[in-house]
């Protein structure tokens, strides 16, 4: 349990966050070894790199990433728009079938599986390749899914486009899919994550070091309407590269400019916020983040994870390190960004951990969605034994799963609509869970 004081912030806690307090008890030991959970939980598998197979024959692709979960109404269960992080090497690419192909050169994607009310794989299809490094994305109001190149590669080398672009997955609709354009707008370098605002900005998240990643909000245009369809048909517009405003998170306490978030080390911790506009948002000759003077912006080492709800956007921070030219030390920060206030405030911060083989201690947050029963929920990306940790109203955060096959991180967490499934992946070998149990079980 923290009380908000960094030097009460140990490793097998963090500190507060929103609503519901308590956990789900101890973790059984899952007698497969694959996943375990608490006491009256269980999973099923609903995919599994190489072993399921696609509609068009193929084997399911490798290193599952982020996450989301649509429902397809009248009870017929859900689609989970799946990202899968491939760069060269990996066994098992998306399959570059014509129509749904940005890059032939490039193996990375995203595939929809479609699962019955409970959770059971009904089918799963290629909904976008050609793509490179699909980390994790977001979810819009409107049913579609943006996911992310965490890259900056260019042309060459057997790519013959440019990466580092934000690409919009329809859950449902699969002519929407046909023929991938790139959301230029939004920027090319290594985007890890967005949030959505309903009316329209959109909040994006930068993993990358020298120097840090970035946080940036975009603006749509004046006559900019959000909804199904719109993001593609403006990228298509004449001028749509650079349609609305990219801009980069500038911070202060005060006059005083914040240069990292790794200098805030108590909860609570709020700053101010300024935009700055990106100069060349597709990095022709620099990349993004290394456009601005030293003073103008506020960079965090590995950006992760991002999701809207309750009127803002969340983001996290996976680590930091005085050795890579962090301010302070801690193995994890979740962030609030409040529009209405323009304000950043520090929701979450975990100590360095000294064992993270410790089963009770957590390191490395990085994808994260808001639990529908209250506080949060943070997939494990860090040293040691992995974890889907949750985090409750009080600040204590507890375990919900554990990786009991290897060392490979958790991804993608996402609640179906109802709250009664939780679907989350272990990137490597590649299996993507359905969780159910008593999600109630918290109030007592």
């Amino acid at each position: 349990m923290v009380a908000g004081s960094v030097d009460a912030i140990a490793a097998p806690a963090a500190a507060a966050v929103t609503r519901r307090a308590g956990g789900y008890g101890k973790l059984v030991p899952d007698p497969a070894g694959l996943l375990s959970l608490p006491e009256g939980f269980s999973y099923r598998i609903v995919a599994e790199t190489g072993t399921t197979t696609l509609e068009s024959g193929e084997p399911t692709p490798s290193d599952p990433d982020g996450t989301a979960c649509f429902a397809r109404g009248g009870g017929q269960g859900f689609v989970l728009v799946n990202n899968h992080e491939i760069g060269g090497s990996e066994a098992h690419g998306v399959p570059t079938l014509p129509g749904l192909t940005y890059d032939p050169g490039a193996r990375g994607g995203t595939t929809n599986i479609v699962v019955d009310a409970d959770g059971k794989r009904v089918s799963e299809y290629v909904s976008l390749a050609g793509t490179h490094n699909n980390c994790a994305g977001g979810r819009t109001p409107w049913n579609t899914w943006l996911t992310c190149e965490e890259t900056e590669q260019r042309a060459g080398g057997g790519y013959q486009k440019d990466h580092g672009y934000v690409f919009e997955v329809d859950a449902f609709d699969r002519d929407a899919n046909a023929e991938p354009v790139p959301l230029k707008f939004l920027g090319r370098y290594s985007h890890e994550a967005v949030a959505v605002d309903p009316r329209g900005p959109i909040y994006l998240t930068e993993d990358a070091n020298g120097p840090h990643g970035l946080y940036y909000r975009w603006t749509p245009p004046k006559n900019y309407r959000p909804g199904k369809g719109a993001l593609r048909a403006l990228a298509l517009s004449e001028g749509g590269d650079t349609a609305g405003r990219l801009q980069a998170m500038s911070c202060f306490q005060g006059s005083r400019h914040i240069a990292d978030l790794s200098e805030a080390t108590r909860t609570g911790t709020r700053y101010s916020v300024k935009w700055i506009d990106v100069p060349d948002r597709d990095a022709a000759t620099t990349s993004v983040r290394k456009q601005f003077e030293s003073g103008q912006v506020t960079g965090s080492r590995k950006l992760e994870g991002a999701y809207w709800a309750d009127g803002g956007a969340y983001f996290v921070a996976s680590f930091a390190r005085t050795g890579d030219g962090s301010a302070n030390e801690h193995d994890g920060q979740v962030w609030f960004y409040d529009p209405a206030s323009e304000t950043v405030t520090l929701k979450t911060i975990f100590g360095v951990d000294p064992d993270p083989d410790a089963d009770t201690h957590y390191d490395g947050p990085d994808n994260i969605v808001v639990d529908p029963h209250g506080g949060l929920i943070l997939a494990e990306d860090g040293d040691g034994i992995q974890h889907l940790v949750g985090v409750t109203a009080e600040g204590t955060a507890y375990p919900l799963a554990r990786n009991d096959l290897n060392d490979s991180e958790f991804t993608g967490p996402t609640f179906s609509d109802d709250g009664r499934i939780l679907f989350a992946n272990i990137q490597s070998p590649g299996h993507v869970f359905a969780i159910t149990g008593p999600w109630d079980r918290r109030r007592r």
